[in-house]
């Protein structure tokens, strides 16, 4: 990689770096506002999102370190809608696993054909990220539904 495409992929590291954090933060704000029959298993769910983000988080962070770059210390959006219904926690965690998608993709797009490491971590990443998404839009839909869940 030339030094340009280094400085973008380190960015683009940054930012996946920023929203896992953020991920972390809501995942344990969500876990604490569940609330009704199903509370355990869904808080339990709710904190392994947590400990995953972490874990992407500092993945990410090592890759930044990797390249000679400086971690941010950064955390991505964090907006309190003050819905806290578990439907609406979900939406709200189907938009930031959207986020994450797309920054892992940004970053595949930047270093496609310059480094073999990184296209296999944000591919790893992206397949993670999507089966994610399946997990949250799968809880969304009614029971007996077989249809993705659409907003």
């Amino acid at each position: 990689m030339n030094d340009e495409d280094r400085k973008a992929a380190i960015a683009a590291l940054n930012k996946i770096l920023e929203i896992e954090l953020a991920g972390v933060v809501r995942y344990t704000h969500y876990s604490l506002m569940i609330y009704g029959y199903g509370r355990i298993p869904i808080v339990s769910w709710m904190k392994g999102n947590a400990e995953e983000g972490l874990v992407h988080a500092h993945r990410a962070g090592e890759m930044v370190t990797l390249l000679g770059g400086h971690p941010s210390l950064k955390i991505g959006q964090l907006l309190e809608s003050e819905r806290h219904d578990i439907g609406d926690i979900l939406r709200e965690s189907l938009e930031h696993e959207h986020a994450s998608l797309a920054a892992y993709y940004d970053l595949l797009k930047l270093v496609e054909g310059k480094s073999v490491l990184l296209e296999e971590y944000a591919r790893e990443l992206i397949v993670h990220e999507e089966q994610h998404m399946d997990e949250v839009n799968k809880m969304l839909r009614k029971p007996g539904e077989i249809a993705p869940f659409h907003d």
